[in-house]
């Protein structure tokens, strides 16, 4: 179908894998990567994601433009696509860690699917950009409105309003990215990241992960006052109790995630 994905060690591993076509989407993959979104929603084994593409030119080029779906931009836009492009940039049910292992050019919808994770790690020569407007369409799932949220407001219209790619390093000084490395040290950057993700409870991580999506919009007061679910299991949890009882012996927690 267009999509590995393996689940090992409490990490599940999504890998867009057209690496001749630079790994675009076509309906076949968004309808897998949505598969499988919700079934990663559906484990509560699974503490953290990669997002990746397959091949070493090309994270992902966005819609498959040569597929042949033949849609007009509004039957396009019309089109229901849960979560935003590729399942994942506007996707408000995922509360688990989300890492973009960004291998190469990260383009229209690929773009779109970075700005919908939590962590970004790319390789040297990955980029970035919006290149709709370019062939007359729009960035209609998530660039318009994530990519002004996530940068300083000039950063954000240079961008949209030229089409143009910007490289890893302009990103890494926008805060697009957490970090750059040449393309051999990718794998070993993600696995530190994964590392210090799994070191905390999960049940920590959801919450803080529900609570920053689903506040965003309201005023700090307002999200403190906010009673999400997974924040009330985060503190009813026996994990809770354990990362304290574990402080305390002067050892490492055991999470159970309960």
């Amino acid at each position: 179908m267009g999509v590995l994905f393996e689940v090992r060690e409490h990490v599940a591993r999504v890998t867009i894998d057209r690496p001749e076509v630079m790994n675009a989407i076509d309906q076949a993959t968004e309808a897998e990567l949505q598969r499988i979104w919700t079934a990663i929603e559906q484990d509560r084994t699974i503490r953290a994601v990669v997002l990746s593409g397959a091949g070493e030119r090309a994270f992902s080029t966005g819609a498959d433009m040569k597929s042949g779906s033949g849609m007009s931009g509004l039957e396009y836009w019309a089109a229901p696509r849960p979560g935003g492009f590729g399942g994942i940039a506007l996707r408000e049910t995922l509360d688990v860690p989300v890492i973009a292992r960004v291998n190469g050019h990260a383009v229209g919808g690929g773009f779109e699917m970075v700005l919908g994770c939590d962590i970004v790690v790319a390789a040297e020569h990955a980029s970035f950009g919006l290149p709709e407007a370019r062939v007359g369409r729009l960035p209609l799932d998530g660039g318009m409105t994530l990519l002004q949220r996530q940068i300083p407001h000039r950063a954000a219209m240079g961008m949209l309003l030229t089409g143009r790619r910007i490289k890893a390093e302009e990103a890494l000084r926008f805060g697009l990215i957490n970090e750059v490395v040449p393309l051999a040290e990718l794998d070993a950057a993600v696995e530190r990241w994964l590392a210090e993700i799994l070191v905390c409870a999960p049940l920590s991580l959801r919450a803080t992960k529900q609570v920053v999506r689903r506040s965003a919009h309201l005023t700090a007061a307002e999200a403190q006052s906010l009673r999400l679910p997974a924040l009330v299991e985060a503190l009813n949890s026996a994990d809770s109790q354990e990362g304290v009882r574990a402080f305390v012996e002067k050892r490492k927690p055991v999470w159970t995630g309960h």
